[in-house]
Parts: C-alpha cells; structure tokens; sequence
C-alpha cells in the first residue's frame, strides 16, 4: 500500500511541474481574465551599433515601458549590426512564433530588401506598432564653403562625383535614398552619387576630418555637434521647421526651393507568426507607451515626431512604402 501511495504522489508531482513548466516557459501566459501577458524577460533587438536611431529608440521604449509599468517583466536590448539591418532580421527570423522576441525598425526594413541586400522582407514578420516619425538631416562642418543646401546642389550639378556623401545605411537603403530624393529634386544626376557606408559609427569622424563632405542622417544623431559648434546642418527633411531648442534653426529644404520631404519612420516589429494574444497585447502596450509624459518628452528630445499606427494601418503604409522606395531606387539604378 506504501508503495502504492509513493508511486501515485510521484505521478501527482510529475503533473504539477509539467503544468509550471508550460506556464513559465511557453509562448504565452494568461491572468485571471485569461488575457495573454509576457511571464518572461523579453528581448528587443536593435539591428544597429550602441547609439544609432535603431538603439536608442529600443532602449527609450524599454526604459518607458518598464518605468511606467506597462509591461511587468524585464527588457533586454541586444545590438545585432551588419548588412545594413539583415544580420538582426535573419536572427528574428530563428525566432517564429516567439512574443518574447521583438525587434525596431525602419525604412530600410523596405528599402534594404529591395535592393537585394536582405532575403527577408517586412512580410517575413509581424508589424505590431509604429511609435514615430523621424526626420533627416544634411550636414557639413562647420567652416564648409556650403551654406545652404542650394550651394551644394549648384556643385552637385556641375559635377555629381565632386562630392562624398556618407551615411549609417548601406547602400541603397535609408541615408543614400533620402539624400538622392532631394538631390534628384534639385535636378542634380543622381547616378553619380557617391555615397558612403559606415556602419560601425565612424561617420561624424570621417565629416570632422575631411575624408566626406555630408553627413547624410537623422536630426538627433548631429544636434549635439551643432551645439558644439563642430558641424552645420543644411537642411532637415520635414514639412516644416522642428520643434525645440537647437533644432527649429535648422532650415527645411522646402524654405530653400526644394519640395520634398522625407520620413524616416520607426517602430515594432515581432518575429513570423506572432501570436494573436500576444500582438495585440503589445499593440496595446505601445500605444499606451506613447501617450505618457515620459515618452513624450523624449520624443521632444530628440526631434522626434508622433506617428503612431497599430497593426493593420502599419500593413497597409509599409506596402505604400514599398511602391515609393521602388521608384527611387530604379532612377538610382539600384533594384536587384
């Protein structure tokens, strides 16, 4: 009979600890209304070296969502850099079905694909929340003969090849594209451009030592080099001026004649197949993330803008991007 009563107690035992163990380390947990929230740390992967605008957007909506209680468990941001973006999306890729494994991106989530340059493209993941709305920047040192972005472009067109431009984004992704879209507005051939890629964050040193002469980028990446004094911000790509003290100086390339604008959108993304219970859950946490005080005086911060879009109208912008990005890439001559 003990022996009985050993074996049943073991068998009761071995149940329970399954039963924990799909609870706390499976794809989903539920509370007591039975709706899906993370019982794990969750991992955030930025595509991108420490301090690029991949980096700092993650690591901003993990210390929100934390501080402001929006998600319980920790949040871990991981640095994946290489192949403009491709390196971090072909490790979420390993990753499907998993809601404990997300990942920011951005416009070269388009263009990067596009241009051959990536076997994954946005349809490879789940788009879960954009947060905002960034905006670039061209910039020169501080003692460039440019004063104006017009001064540029009249030497530009002249000769195209006479001028380096250097950005973060590989070719034919997201720095290139957004400096070839003002440059072809202004009449200057864009099939010379020589365009430069540096990934692994040498690009201000390169401006400030004279091996390029623009830095194409995001607003936030050179405003602290403006306010000392070491560079010269040309133009910015928004509609109009930004908002906030050293950025509203920085003139729009609309006030100098040249209308076009361009956005560098950025949000998140989880792997393949996301659980339903879980995207809408983070769906939900995003949002709520941006409209707290905190969120929004980093975005202030950094000149970021608001833009925020849930899942489905996310789909529906990223294939209108798609279209856009294409055009801009056959006149550069780039398409794979």
């Amino acid at each position: 009979m003990k022996k009985f009563y050993l074996v049943f107690l073991v068998l009761v035992l071995a149940v329970f600890v399954a039963a924990c163990n799909d609870s706390s380390d499976g794809n989903s947990s539920g509370d007591k209304d039975g709706d899906w929230k993370p019982s794990k740390n969750i991992e955030i992967v930025a595509p991108s070296g420490a301090g690029g605008g991949w980096d700092t957007t993650a690591r901003m909506a993990a210390k929100v969502l934390e501080e402001e209680g929006l998600i319980d468990q920790g949040i871990g941001v991981v640095n994946k850099t290489g192949g403009g973006g491709a390196v971090g999306w072909a490790y979420i890729a390993t990753k499907k079905e998993s809601p404990y494994n997300l990942f920011v991106t951005s416009t070269p989530m388009i263009d990067v694909p596009l241009n051959g340059q990536s076997e994954y493209d946005y349809t490879d993941f789940t788009p879960i929340a954009n947060v905002i709305a960034d905006y670039g920047a061209f910039a020169v040192k501080a003692d460039s003969k440019w004063e104006n972005l017009n001064d540029l472009f009249d030497d530009m067109k002249k000769d195209p090849t006479s001028v380096t431009v250097i950005g973060s984004s590989s070719p034919g992704s997201m720095d290139h594209l957004k400096f070839a879209k003002f440059a072809k507005e202004a009449g200057v051939d864009i099939t010379k451009l020589k365009y430069v890629s540096e990934q692994d964050g040498g690009e201000l040193t390169a401006l400030l030592n004279g091996s390029v002469d623009v830095f194409s980028t995001d607003v936030s990446e050179v405003v602290e080099q403006v306010r000392a004094g070491n560079v010269r911000v040309l133009a910015v790509t928004s509609e109009e001026r930004l908002e906030g003290e050293t950025i509203s100086d920085f003139p729009t390339g609309i006030e100098q004649g040249i209308n076009t604008t361009y956005i560098n959108w950025r949000g998140f993304f989880g792997p393949a197949d996301l659980p339903e219970e879980a995207l809408k859950y983070y769906e939900q946490q995003f949002k709520a993330m941006t409209e707290t005080d905190a969120w929004k005086e980093i975005r202030a911060n950094y000149g970021w803008g608001d833009l925020y879009m849930g899942h489905e109208e996310y789909k529906a912008f990223l294939k209108e991007q798609v279209e856009a990005s294409q055009e801009l890439l056959d006149d550069l001559g780039i398409s794979r």
